[in-house]
């Protein structure tokens, strides 16, 4: 009798020490956190990326749009080059900023002539080593606005419809940037689904000086 009631009062011990054990639930609390940890970290440093990219490529575009727009506009008249010089100087500063900031030209090289031209638009390309969509520069010399009311640019730097009022003539640099987004897929760790920008783009307008 004495041996069966020691035995079930160590059992009961036992029981009770069990149910206080919290360890198993700790392995399934982070379990559960885990994968919205990552979806986090990750999303941190992905929209940390891209605003990083956004910053440079916006600074890329005005110095492009103030190198372009200090030169003269004689060179757009007939155009005698195949490519205004002052084209080319828009699209030099573009890529010499985007080399110094260690931005990949997608395979737009130095001395690369335009993909597209129509009016004073011109439009370089290039895909290479790069994500679906690359990189595009749209470069328009004749860019032009109405004085009041004007919009926003696009990305395709498309001239607006100045009605009745003065139009002003400007030099309109727009770049279209591939970014590989990696948030979309952590999101999906926890059921999400997330729909983003394929690409990163950055426009500006500087008046035409001469």
């Amino acid at each position: 009798m004495i041996c069966s009631s020691h035995l079930w009062s160590s059992n009961s011990r036992l029981a009770r020490f069990a149910w206080r054990d919290d360890r198993a639930s700790q392995l399934v609390e982070f379990a559960v956190a885990l994968p919205l940890l990552v979806v986090f970290v990750v999303g941190i440093f992905d929209f940390s990326g891209a605003f990083t990219l956004k910053q440079k490529l916006t600074n890329a575009a005005r110095d492009g749009a103030r190198v372009a727009a200090a030169d003269p506009a004689n060179d757009l008249k007939g155009f005698s080059t195949p490519v205004p010089a002052s084209v080319i100087d828009a699209f030099l500063a573009v890529h010499n900023d985007l080399v110094a900031n260690n931005i990949n030209d997608c395979g737009v090289p130095l001395g690369t002539a335009p993909t597209t031209n129509s009016g004073l638009t011109w439009t370089y390309q290039g895909t290479t080593n790069c994500p679906a969509g690359g990189l595009t520069i749209t470069i328009n010399r004749g860019y032009y606005f109405p004085v009041t009311g004007a919009a926003l640019p696009s990305a395709l730097c498309t001239s607006q419809s100045a009605g009745a009022q003065t139009a002003v003539i400007a030099t309109c640099v727009s770049i279209q940037y591939a970014y590989q987004w990696r948030f979309g897929r952590a999101a999906s760790l926890i059921g999400g689904s997330t729909l983003l920008p394929p690409t990163i783009s950055v426009v500006s307008v500087a008046m035409n000086e001469n």
